[in-house]
């Protein structure tokens, strides 16, 4: 397996997690507003009416990792590139990127990559650009040396 196979493979299983998180936390606040509204007769609706905030946002939240999710079965993984694109691995002089989508720290067979999405602030600065192109980024000089 290649280390981009990895890569994405790695971001799978962590939005598979946050998948079954949403979808755990989902059916237990349905299981509190049941027994919310099972032992409130006197009509306060304070505890449902937070409850019902709860869900609304976990179910925004597993929609979006299902995005996600949906997003990263578009990934090649044997595409070759002289250009920064989506599901590169690009190495800099800083640090090494895995264009993606915004999963974060990963390390990896003694190496770290930042699971990064081509709309964040860096992904914009790196998508389409080749190897030796250098940028600024929070103060930090970046430049291009490997794009894998």
């Amino acid at each position: 397996m290649t280390t981009k196979q990895k890569l994405l493979q790695i971001c799978n299983e962590r939005v598979d997690k946050r998948i079954n998180d949403y979808k755990e936390e989902i059916n237990l606040i349905k299981e509190s507003i049941e027994s919310t509204d099972k032992g409130n007769s006197e009509g306060d609706d304070s505890g449902s009416g937070k409850l019902l905030n709860d869900l609304e946002k976990n179910m925004s939240y597993l929609n979006d990792a299902k995005k996600t999710k949906e997003y990263l079965s578009n990934i090649k993984t044997n595409i070759d590139s002289k250009e920064a694109m989506l599901g590169n691995i690009v190495k800099t002089n800083v640090m090494n990127f895995y264009i993606a989508s915004s999963i974060g720290k990963i390390e990896l067979d003694n190496n770290v990559f930042y699971a990064i999405s081509v709309n964040s602030p860096i992904g914009q600065l790196l998508i389409n650009k080749p190897v030796n192109t250098s940028f600024e980024f929070n103060q930090n000089k970046y430049v291009i040396t490997e794009i894998i």
